[in-house]
């Protein structure tokens, strides 16, 4: 059976020439269950968390490697947005059309009036390939680090490459 939220990431893909792998798996809405699944996947797997600013205006996605943690305080100085915090998934589902542990940025195929603005660690630049949730954590999908900003640009939603640590590992 078809996974309808599957299968609009993919037509997007296919319209914009963009190849892909995908690899299916029983739901993983946590990083340490998908673990058990990507290790035959090659690429860099990410982590995607949304957040609000305080006045509950402005959304943002940021992506990074799926093993680092971030400290919100020290992001909030990075990013130079004012104090962030996580938005609700009702705001999660009015702006990019998911649900809570299925985050991803293929969910901007959603945002047609190009709100959510989306901050990516730069080191990710530096991997072959990228791996996210093709908007349901039943699958995930391998894009060329490339061809995955081509996607970003396809969508038009602003981004920023910046460096999301002060120590890299």
């Amino acid at each position: 059976m078809t996974n309808p939220r599957h299968e609009e990431v993919f037509d997007v893909l296919k319209r914009l020439e963009i190849p892909y792998e995908v690899l299916y798996h029983p739901p993983t809405p946590t990083i340490e269950e998908a673990l058990l699944y990507w290790k035959d996947l090659e690429a860099v797997h990410c982590k995607n968390l949304f957040f609000r600013n305080h006045k509950g205006n402005r959304h943002y996605l940021v992506i990074f490697h799926c093993m680092q943690q971030l400290n919100i305080r020290d992001l909030e100085q990075r990013l130079k947005q004012g104090k962030l915090s996580f938005a609700s998934p009702e705001r999660m589902q009015r702006y990019l059309h998911l649900e809570p542990g299925s985050v991803s940025p293929f969910g901007l195929i959603h945002d047609h009036s190009r709100h959510v603005y989306l901050f990516i660690d730069e080191n990710l630049l530096k991997a072959k390939k990228l791996s996210f949730h093709p908007n349901d954590n039943t699958a995930s999908l391998s894009i060329a680090t490339k061809d995955f900003i081509r996607f970003l640009d396809a969508m038009g939603n602003g981004y920023t490459f910046l460096s999301l640590y002060e120590d890299e590992v």
